[in-house]
């Protein structure tokens, strides 16, 4: 019986890029945001939209090939539940521009490009390659963000050119905040779970410099999200080592902070004003507090179907207090100073509730916390798993993907969607879409649907 020849370096790669193809144009909307935002552009299509365009068309082809029912019944309804609340708010627009406009940011943040990542993904392999793009994009984005930190040319916080953006200029400072976030809940899932050591090393080690420019973005929304991702993951992952992976991460924060006096100064006084949201809040805290209460002026007038999608700003005005500056100030990072101004309420639950109503914030909600429920269902099924190397198989892919829907939903309580960056949600709710509706360890609905392309045994077993 003959053997397989050995591939070659350049045959080995060609298998490697052949067998990755369909997630492939996945991998290119998470690298095309290391671009460069385009200045004056901000909030326009980039080309990561564009190209998440065209995974949504490869998802189609791909079905339309294979003569297959794409979702199960339950995953269809998961998924395309926020279609109800989005056509109703379209209908109300205040103008049919506005809402045919807000239609489509909805539909592909929230239903089309999650659906069609959830559809290429094929298996544990093709997850692990879309974390592993996000902390390339992550370090990537983080090493200019520390590099503006360093050199001053960030964008400007107090008096400073000092803010770490990244290439998403000063226009848009969540930006870079959010990527390298992702980031490292990404890392912190492959570090606890059951990849080999190699993986799980490389996972630490992304880990612990992700931290650094997450620090200097001065973002107190992705701090309280990452907090409470990371902290979630390590409690699913194990209490042990939860103990012990908090421990290495205070440790370095204490090295860092303490012993070198890495931005010390300023890093303690952000903390601190976190505390300081009710008795001193700054101006932009006000400012939030100013919209939130604006929003929910707008939802008491409409309370069911909300002003319509876009029409927050048009309503701002009429329900804001004085207490609403004019908009924030930003420089620095390569652009002039100029004022910003604030068109959404920095709380992705209120501007649904404003623009929605409470059909709209149902119809959302309801699908992030069903997605969130078979996530966690799905990690305690892959707990429960025949374990051979010290962890079950399986449990990275868990722990991503509940701690990237952790981490959105908490930062949803201080951001909205808007600037390149929101994409990236869409590829996020995707990933997490296909652990808690598709992969086998979490989820039995396939059977409703029909057979869905799986890994073999042979691949499955190289795949954990």
């Amino acid at each position: 019986m003959s053997q397989a020849l050995p591939l070659s370096p350049l045959g080995t790669v060609t298998a490697t890029l052949g067998r990755a193809l369909p997630v492939l144009p996945v991998v290119a909307v998470i690298a095309l945001l290391g671009l460069p935002v385009t200045p004056g552009g901000e909030g326009g299509a980039t080309a990561a939209d564009a190209v998440s365009g065209l995974v949504v068309l490869c998802c189609a082809v791909r079905l339309l090939r294979g003569r297959r029912r794409p979702l199960s019944r339950t995953a269809a309804v998961v998924i395309g539940l926020p279609v109800v609340g989005i056509a109703v708010a379209a209908a109300g627009a205040a103008s049919a521009g506005a809402g045919i406009t807000g239609l489509a940011r909805y539909l592909q943040v929230f239903v089309l490009v999650p659906a069609a990542v959830l559809l290429l993904v094929r298996d544990r392999r093709d997850f692990r390659l879309l974390a592993w793009s996000f902390v390339g994009l992550a370090l990537w984005q983080g090493a200019i963000g520390m590099h503006q930190f360093v050199t001053g040319t960030g964008a400007s916080y107090q008096g400073e050119d000092i803010r770490a953006v990244g290439t998403f200029g000063a226009s848009d400072i969540m930006g870079m905040a959010t990527v390298v976030a992702f980031g490292l809940v990404c890392a912190v899932g492959l570090a606890l779970g059951s990849g080999g050591a190699r993986q799980r090393t490389a996972a630490v080690v992304c880990s612990l410099v992700l931290l650094l420019p997450l620090a200097v973005s001065f973002s107190r929304g992705a701090w309280i999200a990452t907090v409470a991702a990371l902290g979630a993951q390590l409690v699913l992952a194990g209490l042990r080592r939860a103990v012990k992976v908090g421990a290495v991460v205070a440790a370095t924060a204490v090295i860092l902070v303490g012993g070198f006096g890495f931005g010390s100064a300023m890093l303690q006084e952000r903390i601190s004003s976190i505390t300081q949201v009710a008795d001193a809040p700054d101006q932009s805290v006000t400012d939030r507090y100013t919209m939130w209460a604006a929003a929910v002026d707008m939802w008491r007038e409409h309370p069911l179907t909300g002003v319509g999608l876009k029409g927050f700003p048009e309503h701002r005005d009429g329900h804001a207090s004085l207490a609403l500056s004019s908009g924030s100030d930003t420089a620095g990072a390569g652009a002039a100073f100029r004022k910003q101004p604030l068109l959404s309420p920095h709380n992705m639950y209120l501007l649904v509730l404003s623009e929605q109503g409470l059909i709209g914030l149902l119809a959302l909600a309801g699908s992030w916390l069903a997605l969130l429920a078979c996530a966690l269902r799905g990690l305690v099924r892959a707990r429960r798993a025949p374990s051979g190397n010290g962890a079950p198989p399986g449990l990275d892919c868990a722990l991503v993907a509940c701690g990237l829907l952790g981490w959105q939903l908490t930062d949803f309580m201080y951001a909205d969607i808007g600037g390149p960056s929101t994409v990236l949600t869409a590829v996020c709710l995707g990933l997490v879409g296909w652990w808690a509706l598709v992969d086998p360890a979490s989820s039995a609905l396939r059977s409703q649907a029909g057979p869905v392309p799986v890994a073999g045994p042979l691949e499955e077993a190289s795949a954990r």
